[in-house]
């Protein structure tokens, strides 16, 4: 395996799992007995969440030079 992808592997791998940790942490907010949120709360933070994923999932693709990455077609 050559070093760029070893260095890929290592940090992409670490950081998804800081990620996934961070995620995890933001589940426990979900508990009502110890916070207070709304429906509109919970869709505005899922929002921004998933713009900025889709964000970083399209760098992958332009940078692989896939046009449409995963726009849907038939």
């Amino acid at each position: 395996m050559n070093e760029k992808r070893q260095r890929f592997e290592r940090v992409a791998g670490n950081r998804v799992q800081a990620i996934n940790e961070k995620i995890d942490s933001l589940a426990k907010c979900s508990n009502k007995n110890n916070y207070s949120y709304s429906q509109q709360d919970v869709k505005k933070m899922f929002s921004s969440i998933k713009a900025k994923v889709k964000y970083a999932e399209q760098k992958f693709y332009v940078e692989l030079g896939v046009k449409n990455g995963n726009k849907f077609t038939f």
